[in-house]
């Protein structure tokens, strides 16, 4: 198992962008995105103005669209100039992501062309080849722009505030699962949150996440598909894990006529409390309200059903 030192992994970026002009030009851009600060409760958001992300935010991923286009993520259909390293084993590929969010965005696909059906177990193994990165998943209706190939991704853990507030929250002797709703906080949503300790009871905790869930606000039913994962190796060696149960793909205001609609589409990113606006118009009117309600109508702003918090009780 190769594991990547911080060294690595600007070594790989610097490679890359040395022969892709394009996602040279995209990473340059990040040196000029806006950002400005929107505090939810006890929740530490901040809002990104970043047109490059368009491509993800307002992508079509009706089955019609994914049908009628070629899968960008297999290998016959990337760019001559993307850099490919198998990791952390030969199912995996680890790709510089052209169109960041932050200075380390790598995409992980997977070799085969498999659905974004459910999160892959293999995220643990991710997160321990690479203790300074955070292994983010989108369900394939929870921010994935490509739902018909199976994907995570990572960037520096120190750059999701969602990291250091579970860490912070969630104490090393309660080990398993335990809801954000336990932490006494005032936050937007409330998610799952695990440390995974040694031994059969930590492997059946983490089993839970592959098959983690979210309700369909519009039919009620539950849906794999709706969920955002964070795995990482926290300073004290565990492994930690964050499971968003979500309700709907995009929030009511994406579908609103121009004027008063927000070109807005949250996946783990913004759930980790970084919200992307491609649009410059959206960026400027976007308020803490618009913020809150945004997280409300996507996850769960009060308690969790009960058949989320059942699938994760104590092993």
């Amino acid at each position: 198992m190769h594991k990547l030192s911080v060294e690595h992994i600007n070594d790989i970026i610097e490679e890359q962008l040395l022969s892709w002009p394009l996602a040279k030009s995209n990473f340059d851009m990040l040196m000029h995105v806006e950002r400005k600060a929107l505090h939810c409760g006890d929740f530490p958001s901040s809002a990104q103005l970043n047109p490059a992300r368009i491509r993800s935010t307002g992508a079509d991923v009706s089955k019609e669209s994914i049908a009628g286009r070629a899968c960008f993520l297999c290998s016959e259909n990337r760019p001559a100039e993307q850099m490919t390293a198998a990791w952390p084993d030969d199912n995996w590929e680890l790709l510089v992501n052209p169109y960041p969010i932050l200075p380390v965005h790598f995409t992980i696909a997977a070799k085969k062309h498999i659905p974004q059906d459910r999160i892959p177990l293999d995220m643990a193994t991710m997160a321990e080849s690479a203790p300074g990165l955070v292994i983010f998943f989108n369900g394939a209706r929870a921010g994935a722009s490509a739902p018909d190939h199976l994907h995570c991704q990572a960037m520096l853990k120190s750059e999701l505030p969602i990291v250091e507030l579970v860490e912070k929250h969630h104490p090393l002797e309660n080990k398993g699962w335990m809801s954000s709703e336990e932490f006494g906080l005032e936050l937007p949503f409330n998610f799952m949150s695990a440390i995974i300790g040694p031994g059969m009871s930590g492997l059946l905790n983490l089993s839970k996440a592959e098959d983690a869930f979210g309700i369909d606000a519009a039919t009620g039913k539950k849906d794999h598909g709706l969920v955002n994962a964070f795995f990482w190796i926290s300073d004290s060696g565990y492994l930690r894990i964050v499971i968003v149960p979500r309700r709907a793909h995009r929030p009511s205001l994406y579908s609103l006529p121009e004027g008063e609609r927000f070109v807005i589409s949250p996946g783990a990113v913004d759930m980790a409390g970084l919200m992307i606006v491609p649009r410059n118009e959206d960026f400027r009117r976007l308020t803490h309200e618009t913020v809150k309600r945004i997280y409300a109508d996507t996850a769960f702003q009060g308690p969790l059903p009960r058949e989320i918090r059942e699938h994760f009780q104590a092993c």
